[in-house]
């Protein structure tokens, strides 16, 4: 039996299901940013790990500033590219989206005695990202 491809639902505006809606945007522009500050924040934990200590802080949880910066550029860099696939509307990556907002938040814990602002900042922006992209995406993508 030969099945067809049916052509995505137009509405009245012009506007198809397929197109992206302002929560995918708004979703992977979040990925975005928090991909950006990962990454920046790792490339300065590599580069001087000095400044990114915080006055009083008491160091990272485990290993040392350098790791957790590697750590910190490679998913920062992955979010970044995951963020494409969002804008080009791709189902496997909201679930990469997902899993990588996931991991940079447990990751976060491990800076948190260094930098609890920051860490608990960018934990935030990382539950934005995992809601916007579980709770307001269309089921069928």
């Amino acid at each position: 039996m030969a099945q067809t491809m049916q052509s995505p639902v137009s509405s009245g505006s012009g506007r198809t299901e397929r197109d992206p809606t302002g929560w995918i945007i708004f979703g992977a522009t979040m990925l975005v940013i928090v991909g950006t500050l990962d990454a920046l924040w790792g490339l300065a934990a590599v580069l001087n790990d000095e400044v990114v200590t915080v006055g009083g802080g008491t160091g990272v949880i485990m290993w040392d500033f350098t790791v957790w910066g590697w750590i910190h550029i490679v998913i920062g860099a992955l979010m970044i590219l995951t963020s494409l696939g969002l804008f080009a509307m791709k189902g496997a990556a909201r679930w990469a989206g997902v899993f990588f907002a996931a991991l940079s938040a447990i990751f976060q814990v491990g800076v948190l005695t260094a930098f609890p602002i920051w860490a608990s900042i960018v934990i935030a922006l990382d539950v934005i990202v995992i809601y916007q992209l579980t709770a307001r995406w269309n089921s069928a993508y």
